[in-house]
């Protein structure tokens, strides 16, 4: 009977140790992704890790487990995050919840999935909600537009039986299942081929609906195509623009079955989430059916309002105090389009298939001059990261040792100035530094202030700040994306101009060596790993393979080691490029076999096949969507060679190199200022 009870008393303090492992990497992780400090002391307030929208987690769940304890005043639950707030109306009511739950097993109704709930302290959270927005000029969402007995008659005239056929192409995607009437609608290059349409038309069961519209004005032209799409719960579809040369302004979705939220984005990354109910009509024209991208992201839950459970429509905007959770269930949308008959003239150019031409698929050649230079950084650099940034950030969390290391060992109350810091993923290392970032992507300097880090937008070519005001600074890579040499040795001196004599720069850049002292990088070693990973530069953040690996330059080796012999004010290591010499795209997880190529970058929720080339706009007309595809967006590098970012720092006679290394897949060097 003692030995019974010792061994519970074993397993109850095993127990205890496992919550307390959980709760203080809870704290950790809050810390470095949010900025926000859990208290030693009890509070009124708390945070309930595991709880949160982004492991599945709704309102009303968490709602009736809070309030066994207590009044509860406020319940926070940011969105795409495994955890919430909860605050109580005294410290006694929240030191009962924190008892009782800490480490405490429940089953999300959702579901079914167990999870344990980890408990924190916290003094105050500043949540900073959205700003309720707009819809997107031009368009608009017509609530029950049609009766639940017309929506049942439609959805009963489709049959999805008989697998795939001919006479209305359709086809099971990877993500839904789809079926064209009037005309198909062929995803291998984005349009519909005007001359052959499909026997039979439209269904007659529509005509009732479409006289509606026209009679309403919500069309200008009978629709002569209808795409009709199926989607499960999970299932989406990638964002896309529909071809401005296939069809005409107006074009129109009904859904049917079940709401779904879809998402738009503007060019200059706005993004609106719109709520579109059963029975509803979306109708996109002008700049909406033009210029935004529309999608559905595969997901079986979305996040909406909590306070318009009962009337849907609308924009869903990040109040964290009043999200929740809301099961998808089997969607069928029906959209109607109208053919066009002559090339598109919208007023914007930009993602107009019709204007853009062939010079569109272009790709840019090496730059010869500070003027071209300063054009391609800004097309294929600054542009690229300011519409991957929420993806990229999301890829962005893991620190490098090495790095953490450096600024470990930096003397307590250092002033440190992390240049090109990205999402800020470095800022909040060491407490113990004062550290202030800066980049030229609005949007990661907008995700740094959203995690309570000290960051403004610059270029790094001139950063708004007092020379000599730093003890330390850190690089990394970003010095790989300046296009001459000129303008990473510029880069590299404006380092030093804000470092104070003595102070010491961490640089990293990206190498052309990816296999070094007989070892493969973990980029080459993880060429087959998880596709759904992205490519990172340096410690093994996987990339899905993508794209034609173009012309294999001969002995790239002795071209490096040619070009370090020579002066960086001669000859230097851009050595004079042949006439229109166009810059390779990169077959990621692959040696490099140019110095300067684009580095494509896949957005989340698609994948390429090997061997297919892409359009490399920056706004995508559409999607090969049979093919599963996302928008690709392409970053101009300069890979270095072995020895080079040394030199080009030793030709700066303001500093001298402390050390350099290789650091799996990237030269390294730590500069002190004299």
């Amino acid at each position: 009977m003692e030995l019974i009870t010792i061994k519970e008393h074993l397993k109850v303090q095993k127990m205890k140790k496992k919550v307390l492992r959980k709760q203080v990497r809870a704290q950790h992780t809050l810390m470095r992704h949010e900025g926000i400090e859990c208290s030693s002391h009890a509070t009124q307030s708390l945070v309930i890790a595991n709880a949160g929208l982004g492991n599945g987690m709704n309102r009303h769940q968490l709602l009736r487990i809070v309030e066994e304890y207590g009044l509860v005043e406020t319940v926070l639950m940011p969105p795409s995050k495994p955890y919430s707030f909860v605050k109580y109306g005294t410290i006694e009511e929240a030191k009962k919840a924190f008892d009782a739950l800490n480490g405490k097993e429940v089953t999300l109704e959702d579901c079914g999935q167990n999870i344990v709930l980890y408990i924190n302290f916290v003094e105050k959270v500043f949540w900073k909600n959205a700003v309720p927005t707009s819809l997107p000029p031009g368009l608009m969402v017509i609530e029950k537009i049609i009766s639940p007995e017309e929506e049942r008659r439609i959805l009963e005239s489709i049959d999805w039986i008989g697998g795939e056929d001919t006479q209305n192409a359709q086809k099971t995607l990877k993500h839904r299942r789809v079926k064209h009437f009037g005309y198909e609608f062929h995803y291998d290059n984005n349009n519909v081929d005007k001359d052959k349409p499909l026997p039979g038309g439209l269904p007659e069961i529509c005509d009732p609906f479409l006289e509606k519209c026209l009679k309403q004005g919500y069309i200008k032209h009978k629709p002569d195509q209808l795409t009709v799409n199926q989607y499960e719960p999970g299932q989406g579809i990638p964002p896309h623009i529909d071809t401005h040369s296939a069809f005409e302004d107006e074009i129109i979705s009904l859904s049917l079955g079940a709401e779904i939220v879809m998402d738009f984005k503007h060019p200059d990354g706005r993004t609106v989430a719109i709520m579109l109910p059963r029975c509803s009509l979306l109708v996109m024209a002008g700049e909406s059916r033009y210029l935004w991208t529309h999608g559905i992201t595969p997901r079986k839950y979305d996040v909406i309002q909590a306070s318009e459970l009962g009337q849907k429509v609308g924009t869903i905007t990040a109040n964290a105090g009043d999200l929740t959770l809301n099961r998808r269930e089997t969607r069928t949308s029906f959209t109607f389009r109208k053919v066009r008959r002559s090339p598109c003239n919208c007023i914007y150019p930009s993602v107009c298939d019709s204007q853009k031409g062939p010079q569109s698929r272009v790709q840019p050649s090496f730059p010869h001059n500070e003027m071209q230079a300063s054009k391609l950084e800004q097309e294929y650099v600054h542009k690229v990261y300011e519409e991957i940034a929420t993806h990229f950030s999301s890829t962005r969390h893991s620190p490098w040792p090495r790095i953490v290391e450096f600024l470990r060992s930096l003397p307590k109350g250092s002033i440190v100035a992390d240049v090109g810091c990205g999402n800020g993923k470095y800022l909040g290392i060491n407490e113990d530094l004062y550290m202030v970032g800066c980049d030229r992507s609005k949007n990661l300097v907008d995700i740094c202030g959203e995690k309570n880090l000290e960051a403004f937008v610059c270029d790094a070519l001139s950063v708004p700040m007092r020379s000599g005001s730093c003890d330390a600074c850190i690089s990394i890579a970003v010095i790989h994306h300046f296009s001459t040499v000129e303008r990473r040795l510029a880069t590299i001196r404006e380092l030093a101009r804000l470092l104070r004599p003595g102070g010491t720069a961490l640089i990293y850049v990206w190498a052309m060596e990816q296999e070094y002292k007989n070892q493969k990088s973990k980029y080459l070693k993880e060429k087959n790993g998880s596709k759904d990973k992205e490519e990172e530069i340096n410690t093994g953040t996987a990339q899905r393979p993508l794209s034609d690996q173009l012309s294999d330059s001969s002995s790239q080796d002795s071209v490096c080691s040619d070009r370090l012999l020579s002066d960086p004010k001669d000859k230097g290591w851009d050595a004079k490029p042949i006439a229109d010499s166009t810059l390779p795209i990169h077959t990621n997880r692959t040696s490099f076999h140019s110095q300067d190529l684009l580095v494509p970058w896949h957005l989340k929720g698609g994948s390429k096949k090997k061997g297919e080339s892409m359009d490399t706009g920056l706004f995508p007309v559409g999607c090969k969507e049979s093919q599963e595809l996302s928008p690709v967006f392409h970053r101009y590098y300069h890979v270095f060679c072995e020895g080079e970012l040394e030199a080009v720092c030793r030709s700066l006679d303001c500093v001298r190199v402390q050390r350099s290394y290789y650091d799996q897949g990237n030269w390294c060097v730590v500069l002190e200022k004299l």
